[in-house]
């Protein structure tokens, strides 16, 4: 959720858009193209309450799942109810890490970051199975199962989808689902069509210059900005977030090291979309209990509206006011009395 992505040429005839969302940053007003460029690398100021949550460190370690090192972030008793969570695209887990301290006095929390993000390793290929299997092996590393129940599972955006195919597909592994402003992923004729797609045809499409390398980390940190690009006021979270979205690389010039991205610049090419969740399914069809949390301004709600996404049917969902997509960064303390709430209730 990052950097501006640069559309990849498209075969003749063929309108290709992987991705859930892309725009061109010179359309954008300045203080959406580059939110933290008048700061100037300084941390904008926070409240209390940020300051105090992000003081309370997890646990920093990697889970071997596939193949490949997932980073894992937990915070809590072992012992109490798991929750884990799961970000969005291009994010990593401390995207949470202001708000899991505040679920970790009544629950062991745990919080993922995807394949191909953060720090967690790249591969040549990812699909909503795996992510699955990377789920549980960070669930069962976290000792989210330790209360004799399998945890919730928390999902935002592209994590919510993937929590959304666990929670149809596995049941098992959870017992609620949790969605944070969540597409749903396209309608079935654009999945079957992308479904028919080899790995080489996917790969084809893809952009293959590489990932810019800042020469400072006030130039990197003056380039972030949200996807889907949206306003926002609570810039001492998107500092945090901004932050831990980056990696020192070697400068291209070869006169030292820079600053870079941490996600898989391909990682939308690389999507296998062969098996896909079953569309059309009312939620009393599923066994795992599901609620939705919508941002009152987002633009989920805009691809609703336009026919380009559509939930299970049944679905309960309840809107977050005064948010947009990134509702953890527009409502911290909204969300998390949303979160317990639900958590409550299914207690």
């Amino acid at each position: 959720m990052t950097e501006e992505i640069s559309k990849p040429a498209a075969p003749a005839g063929e309108i290709y858009d992987d991705r859930p969302y892309v725009v061109n940053a010179a359309d954008l007003p300045e203080e959406i193209r580059s939110p933290l460029k008048p700061f100037k690398g300084e941390k904008p100021p926070a409240p209390q309450w940020f300051r105090d949550a992000i003081a309370q460190e997890p646990e920093r370690r990697f889970v071997t799942s596939a193949g490949a090192r997932i980073e894992l972030l937990t915070w809590g008793e072992i012992g109490k109810p798991g929750l884990l969570l799961v970000h969005g695209n291009s994010a990593h887990a401390d995207w949470w890490s202001f708000i899991a301290p505040f679920l970790a006095t009544e629950y062991r929390v745990a919080a993922m970051t995807l394949a191909g993000m953060g720090p967690s390793d790249w591969r040549d290929s990812y699909a909503p199975w795996v992510f699955a299997e990377d789920a549980e092996a960070c669930a069962q590393a976290a000792g989210l199962y330790a209360d004799g129940r399998a945890p919730v599972y928390i999902g935002h955006s592209f994590g919510a989808a993937q929590v959304f195919h666990v929670a149809v597909n596995f049941p098992e592994q959870l017992r609620a689902a949790i969605f944070i402003d969540c597409g749903f992923g396209p309608v079935p004729s654009v999945l079957e069509e992308r479904a028919q797609r080899t790995t080489e045809e996917r790969l084809a499409l893809t952009r293959q210059r590489p990932t810019q390398v800042y020469p400072t980390l006030e130039a990197a940190l003056a380039r972030f900005r949200l996807a889907p690009p949206q306003p926002c006021e609570n810039l001492y979270i998107v500092d945090h977030i901004a932050r831990r979205s980056l990696k020192r690389a070697p400068l291209a010039d070869g006169s030292g090291e820079g600053w870079t991205w941490c996600f898989d610049p391909n990682i939308w090419a690389k999507l296998d979309f062969s098996r896909t969740v079953p569309h059309g399914q009312p939620v009393s069809s599923f066994q795992t209990p599901m609620i939705h949390f919508l941002g009152e301004h987002s633009q989920v709600m805009e691809r609703r509206q336009a026919g380009d996404s559509r939930p299970p049917a049944g679905l309960t969902e309840i809107m977050i006011p005064d948010s947009h997509h990134h509702v953890m960064i527009d409502q911290p303390l909204a969300l998390v009395a949303a979160l317990r709430t639900a958590l409550t209730l299914w207690a």
